[in-house]
């Protein structure tokens, strides 16, 4: 039995494979944006948030939503979601009743519907993952 923590890259993949099964009009918007995968959030992104404690983040979207997008709007680079190994194997390993490619698809889409111009309350409305 193999007792590694998955790596980077595996999280990666994972999301990835989650984006894949996105439906056709989301695939496509979801396309331009980067999946990028760090050990932790780093300390502008929980500035930003107000947060102290880097282990309450699994993901992040950063970007302009498309709701909110221009074509006068200069883009100061590609949106990325991000998301957080640590947290994600943290809350993997407290919660005890979810795959961790279930978890990481949590995360993706979730990321993702802030790119679709979902608020957290919207998103909430639909996914009701703490319960």
């Amino acid at each position: 039995m193999d007792f590694t923590a998955p790596t980077c890259d595996e999280i990666e993949e994972l999301a990835r494979e989650t984006v894949a099964q996105f439906p056709d009009a989301f695939r496509a918007a979801a396309k331009a944006v980067a999946i990028r995968v760090a050990e932790f959030p780093d300390a502008e992104m929980l500035a930003g948030l107000e947060m102290d404690d880097p282990f309450e983040l699994t993901g992040l979207y950063d970007g302009i939503p498309l709701t909110q997008k221009s074509s006068f709007d200069q883009p100061e680079g590609p949106d990325v979601v991000w998301l957080f190994r640590r947290p994600i194997l943290d809350e993997w390993a407290g919660r005890g009743d979810v795959t961790l490619a279930d978890l990481v698809a949590h995360v993706t889409v979730h990321e993702f519907a802030h790119h679709f111009g979902w608020s957290d309350a919207d998103i909430a409305a639909i996914d009701r993952w703490w319960e």
